[in-house]
């Protein structure tokens, strides 16, 4: 969704999605970070009904677990990026939200509690933790829907806390606080107040839901449209650490932003 090339294709009319594909991966780790976002055409994707291929790299789904095989390089600087991913969720969830009242933006989180087992052999890397899977499913482009929006998740001790906010171009706003238990059960909670987050070095806005005031433990992603940290906060009486994003769509839009995608996101010819 984020695609300069599939942006541009759009002005001149309908375009293809599949004619833009990528396989996000970002690392973060003491001397190993990586980050890769290769746009690739049609004729490198590949789709089953359990498997999804874009390029060298495959997501396949068996019944039970999410297997994510990488193979990619990284940018801007290219060093291999490859092994594997494992998600095993405790539950799959089946409900979906609906972000704006048309319909025509949605989003699901499939596995809101996930066990995740990485072992990468370059950078070479190993762990299990905690994980998390959504997916996001629009009928036209983010930017029109919406000028910006605040999304944190974090493990709790009964489960996960996820907190979904974002500003509708149409008015209005989605304001969204949720639990789920490692048996995929669902309880809506009333927001805290809001909790302002200093800005990010792109100047980029920030601000999370805590009970007491919040602080940013890490800025892992910071760019003139996004932001992705560490948080520190307070969720119905308990200490959490999310995983927090910050988009201004506002800023995707902007010519000179579109002009500076493809030294992230270069575009491979297959």
């Amino acid at each position: 969704m984020f695609s300069p090339y599939y942006a541009f294709a759009r002005r001149k009319g309908v375009a293809d999605p599949l004619n833009h594909c990528a396989l996000n991966v970002a690392v973060y780790s003491k001397g190993a970070n990586r980050w890769t976002m290769t746009k690739r055409p049609r004729g490198a994707v590949t789709r089953t009904v359990n498997s999804f291929a874009v390029g060298p790299s495959q997501l396949s789904w068996d019944g039970t677990s999410l297997t994510i095989r990488i193979n990619e390089m990284s940018v801007p600087i290219p060093r291999r990026v490859s092994g594997t991913i494992r998600v095993v969720p405790t539950a799959v969830t089946r409900q979906t939200f609906s972000l704006n009242e048309s319909g025509n933006h949605c989003w699901w989180p499939i596995a809101p509690c996930a066990r995740v087992q990485v072992a990468l052999d370059h950078p070479h890397l190993r762990w299990q933790g905690d994980g998390y899977f959504d997916m996001n499913r629009g009928d036209e482009p983010l930017e029109h829907g919406f000028s910006d929006w605040q999304w944190s998740r974090g493990t709790t001790r009964d489960g996960t806390a996820i907190l979904y906010e974002a500003k509708r171009r149409a008015g209005g706003r989605v304001d969204l606080a949720m639990t789920f238990d490692p048996q995929g059960n669902m309880q809506a909670f009333a927001p805290p107040p809001e909790a302002g987050l200093n800005r990010t070095g792109w100047r980029v806005d920030r601000s999370v839901r805590s009970e007491i005031p919040a602080r940013v433990v890490k800025t892992l992603e910071d760019a003139p449209f996004y932001a992705r940290s560490i948080v520190s906060a307070t969720l119905l009486g308990e200490p959490v650490t999310l995983m927090h994003e910050s988009l201004s769509l506002d800023r995707f839009k902007m010519p000179i932003v579109q002009a500076m995608l493809p030294f992230r996101m270069p575009r491979a010819r297959q």
